[in-house]
């Protein structure tokens, strides 16, 4: 079965750090707020992610980031 997510997840995903609701949530993604959400993708959908330098610093925005785990996740 195909993983699939969008920005909602990821949005959601990013307002269980610091416990917030996903209103609250910026449309800039921190060092420590990717690391969380990759940790998160990885213990929802039990993937191991092994994102490249590049990926990593495409992913500054919850566009980006939702772009980048989408084929990332994809593909694994």
């Amino acid at each position: 079965m195909p993983v699939t997510f969008g920005r909602d997840q990821v949005v959601e995903m990013l307002a269980s750090y610091g416990d917030r609701a996903p209103e609250a949530v910026p449309e800039t993604i921190d060092s420590l707020e990717l690391a969380w959400l990759i940790h998160q993708v990885e213990q929802r959908y039990g993937v191991l992610l092994d994102l490249s330098d590049d990926e990593l610093v495409k992913m500054s925005t919850i566009d980006a980031a939702t772009e980048v785990l989408r084929r990332t996740v994809a593909g694994t």
